[in-house]
Formats: C-alpha cells, sequence, structure tokens
C-alpha cells in the first residue's frame, strides 16, 4: 500500500501565504501523520511555502519537489468553469466545461500516477496543490468525487496494486 496525502495550500494573498496562511500552516502541521518519504509542490510559490512549514513541523529531511505536472495549464478556463457554475464544487464545475474537467482530470491523476511509482513500498507522500485541481486529480484516479478542499484540507489518496481509492484525512 502506498498513500499520497493530498492537500491544498493555506491562506494565500496573491502567490505568497497570508498571516493567517502561516498560522494556519503551522497548526495543522502539528496534526500531520508522518512519516513522508516524499514532499511535493506544485512549484505555486504559495504551495511551496506550506509544504515547507509541514516538513519543519513533521521533521522531514526529504527535499520538497516542485513538480509542475500537479497545476493546471488552464487556469483561466478553470475561472470560467466556476464563474458558469456558480459553485467550486467538480461536479458543476463539470456541467460548465466537460472537456476541461475529463482532459485535465486525466492529466493531474497521470502526474499522481507518477509520484506514486516513485514511492517505496508503504511509502508516503506529502503533496500540496490547489482547488478544484487536487479533486480533479483524484476524480482522474479513483472515479470518485470530492467535495471542494477548504484551505490546508486534504484527501488521502491510497494505492493497492492497480487499484486506487480515496479516503478522508483523519
Amino acid at each position: 500500500m502506498k498513500t499520497i496525502e493530498l492537500r491544498r495550500h493555506t491562506d494565500n494573498d496573491g502567490d505568497r501565504l497570508s498571516a493567517e496562511g502561516i498560522s494556519a500552516a503551522e497548526e495543522i502541521g502539528g496534526r500531520l501523520s508522518p512519516p513522508y518519504d516524499v514532499f511535493v509542490s506544485t512549484g505555486a510559490a504559495r504551495a511551496t511555502q506550506t509544504v515547507r512549514i509541514w516538513r519543519t513541523a513533521v521533521g522531514g529531511v526529504a527535499p520538497i519537489e516542485e513538480y509542475t505536472g500537479l497545476r493546471s495549464q488552464q487556469e483561466d478556463r478553470w475561472r470560467d468553469a466556476y464563474e458558469t457554475a456558480g459553485s467550486g464544487e467538480l461536479a458543476r464545475l463539470r456541467e460548465a466545461d466537460p472537456e476541461l474537467v475529463r482532459e485535465d482530470s486525466a492529466t493531474l491523476a497521470a502526474a499522481l500516477r507518477e509520484i506514486f511509482d516513485r514511492l517505496p513500498d508503504g511509502g508516503r507522500a506529502l503533496v500540496v496543490g490547489h482547488s478544484p485541481t487536487n479533486e480533479a486529480a483524484v476524480l482522474g484516479l479513483t472515479d470518485e468525487f470530492v467535495g471542494p478542499l477548504g484551505k490546508g484540507d486534504g484527501v488521502l489518496v491510497l494505492q493497492d496494486g492497480d487499484s486506487y481509492r480515496v479516503e478522508p484525512v483523519a
């Protein structure tokens, strides 16, 4: 069994964490479930800042990898879909722009698979990204919808052989 703890960055002001975001990240860091073999950010400064705080909180030593494959190249379309849907719920976003959700879900799921492939048996990764693309990655990998992730929230994505499932973070 391999596990990815997939979380959204905490509160931000532009591409940097706000003071509230830093404080929230420090508080959440005390509730994480180490050890982690891999720490991953999408490469956005707010995601890297969040994972850096969490790695320090859990005493992690592995370097933080910035993996842009976990970041959508279609952010404007996501914003447009959100405006059309009037919601950040992925099922509603899919109604607003089915092609976007289908394409990005597949691309982002492939990125999660690459991280799973690098984990040792029994390994764990802490991955920090964004909403709704975290939820789209889960959909593409598990065919399950998860609700919109609040800032700092996350889910566990588990790989057992060739199958994947999602569970809430304890």
